[in-house]
Order: structure tokens, then C-alpha cells, then sequence
């Protein structure tokens, strides 16, 4: 059982940052693959980012790619995004989501595990 839990957002304007954490509970953590999906009003839920279990390989969806960085620090069970030029259209809620086969996917349906989510609002 993985538990997750994200923190870090909040309301920024247009080009700045923000950085998003999830913090996993549960000893199987390292083996997971870890994704950030978003959902904005009225839309369908959508693939961010993600990373594998072991840290080496990162995917990104082309609208925030050169823009968003995933990382994972496995001491403290702890992936981050960070989220740089953010636009208006970044916003949404954020979820972290842990996916036991641990190589990183972009669809959502094979993630096992889902935090609360966290809003992320740019204002223009």
C-alpha cells in the first residue's frame, strides 16, 4: 500500500514557479514509478510527467516539457515538480499518482495509487 500526499501549490502569476511535492508513504516506495497529471476545470484529467522507479529516465507532455522537471529523492520518499514560465493555461489540480511497474507511463490508467490533489492557479 502506497499512500501519497502533495503540497506546494498555491496561486502565482504568469512566468513564475512553483514547486510541487509528494510525499509516499510505504517501504516499496523506490520501486514504484511516480507520474503528475493535472485536471482543470470542465477537462479531462491529463498526463504531465513522469519518472522511473529508478530516477533515470523522465517523460513529459510536449506543452510543459523545457518547462516542468520531475525529480525523486528515495531518502525521503519525496518526488518533486518543479514548474517554471508558468502560463495561465498551467492551471489545474495536480495529482501524483505511483505506478508499480515502475518504467513511467503517461496513462493514468496504469497508476495504482492517487494523492488528494493540490491547485495550481496562474493568473495572467
Amino acid at each position: 500500500q502506497v499512500q501519497l500526499v502533495e503540497s506546494g501549490g498555491g496561486l502565482v502569476q504568469a512566468g513564475g514557479s512553483l514547486r510541487l511535492s509528494c510525499a509516499a508513504s510505504g517501504r516499496t516506495f523506490g520501486s514504484y514509478a511516480m507520474g503528475w497529471f493535472r485536471q482543470a476545470p470542465g477537462k479531462e484529467r491529463e498526463f504531465v510527467t513522469a519518472i522511473n522507479w529508478r530516477g533515470s529516465n523522465t517523460y513529459y507532455a510536449d506543452s510543459v516539457k523545457g518547462r516542468f522537471t520531475i525529480s525523486r529523492d528515495k531518502a525521503k520518499n519525496t518526488v518533486y515538480l518543479q514548474m517554471n514560465s508558468l502560463k495561465p493555461e498551467d492551471t489545474a489540480v495536480y495529482y501524483c499518482a505511483a505506478d508499480h511497474f515502475g518504467m513511467g507511463s503517461g496513462t493514468s490508467a496504469e497508476y495504482d495509487y492517487w494523492g488528494q490533489g493540490t491547485q495550481v492557479t496562474v493568473s495572467s
